[in-house]
């Protein structure tokens, strides 16, 4: 007979323990230490609670766009709008109210102004930095950071000077420091070099200090790896239908780690106030050896695509979108990030307003 035949022998069938009866006691373990007792209720878990999150951990990052009034729906970041100027001084206010400290700034310039060595970059005029002189008069105390890239100027879409075929370094790294001093005359607290050129970090340093801009901060997108995860970010800023190629001879490989530490501290030692890992969820791994390697100010960047498929699986009703929210936020604080940039940061500080 085949084990697996059926049998005529009863089948003893195992009947779960009543709690409530006597003969429950001889299931009871011996054990000293039982973890979930610090778990049985809410105050106790907010008494051993690691980590937190609050407003002060939140940057939130604002697409401009020309016009008046103007408030322009990005596609695939469902809830993300472009902003004109005077839109966003008025986000501005809002993130004040909510306690937000710093906002981070990108343009959407008009092709028509783009061309092959994005030299719309150096108008003292450009769309960011009207955005920057409105804000910071407008509410002063507020941080502001500027994103330094050629990408939002140049008409092939890449980061920097495009020479037969070839993203250049050195050529590039000049026009970034020039880059960082416009925005910094406009009202910068912070130029956020995101190119990933050699050497930008302290040439723009240089600049700044040589031009009497020694109090405005550097925050280098230190280990920027080449991402599938930017496609809607470079929706919103219009450089997806122009970028030529790919990005990977200047970003970073997405297999690599210990080359993020080498980055990181290249840029520490040409004067970085504050490193950056970007993507964010798929790089926990980088912000915790970051963090854990050099102690500096350590910032994630929840990027597009991240929110994007955060926001758009809850539209669907396939996940709760405000818990999934916090609990990736909160990732980043676990992993070590000193502050993070996120489009959910407005959302994510009212909900923490009204939890208190």
């Amino acid at each position: 007979m085949s084990i697996f035949s059926r049998s005529d022998r009863p089948v003893d069938r195992f009947t779960p323990p009543d709690p409530k009866a006597a003969s429950a006691a001889k299931y009871k373990l011996d054990l000293k230490i039982r973890p979930r007792r610090n778990r049985k209720s809410d105050w106790s878990r907010r008494l051993v609670r690691e980590n937190a999150l609050t407003a002060d951990d939140l940057i939130w990052p604002l697409f401009i766009c020309e016009g008046t009034k103007t408030r322009e729906p990005v596609a695939s970041m469902p809830g993300v709008e472009r902003l004109s100027v005077d839109e966003a001084v008025r986000e501005a206010g809002r993130a004040l109210k909510l306690k937000i400290p710093a906002l981070a700034l990108f343009p959407n310039t008009d092709p028509k102004q783009r061309d092959e060595r994005g030299s719309e970059a150096l108008n003292e005029d450009n769309l960011v930095c009207r955005a920057l002189t409105a804000i910071k008069k407008e509410f002063p105390e507020i941080g502001l950071a500027a994103d330094v890239a050629l990408d939002p100027y140049t008409s092939h879409g890449h980061d920097g000077i495009l020479i037969d075929g070839e993203i250049v370094n050195d050529e590039t790294v000049h026009v970034l420091a020039q880059q960082a001093l416009v925005l910094a005359a406009a009202g910068a607290d912070v130029v956020a070099p995101s190119d990933m050129m050699d050497g930008r970090v302290g040439a723009i340093r240089r600049a700044l200090d040589n031009k009497g801009f020694g109090d405005v901060q550097i925050l280098a997108y230190s280990a920027k790896y080449a991402s599938a995860f930017y496609g809607p970010f470079r929706d919103a800023v219009g450089s997806n239908a122009t970028l030529k190629g790919d990005k990977r001879t200047y970003q970073m490989d997405f297999a690599n780690g210990d080359e993020a530490l080498r980055e990181v501290k290249l840029d520490i030692d040409e004067g970085a106030d504050m490193v950056m890992v970007k993507p964010g969820l798929p790089y926990l791994d980088i912000l915790w050896r970051v963090r854990e390697a050099f102690g500096m100010p350590t910032l994630v960047y929840q990027v597009s695509g991240e929110y994007a498929m955060i926001e758009g699986a809850a539209r669907a009703g396939w996940i709760d979108g405000d818990k999934a929210m916090m609990e990736t936020l909160l990732a980043f604080k676990r992993a070590g990030a000193d502050a993070i940039l996120t489009y959910f940061a407005p959302r994510a500080a009212e909900k923490l307003a009204r939890e208190g």
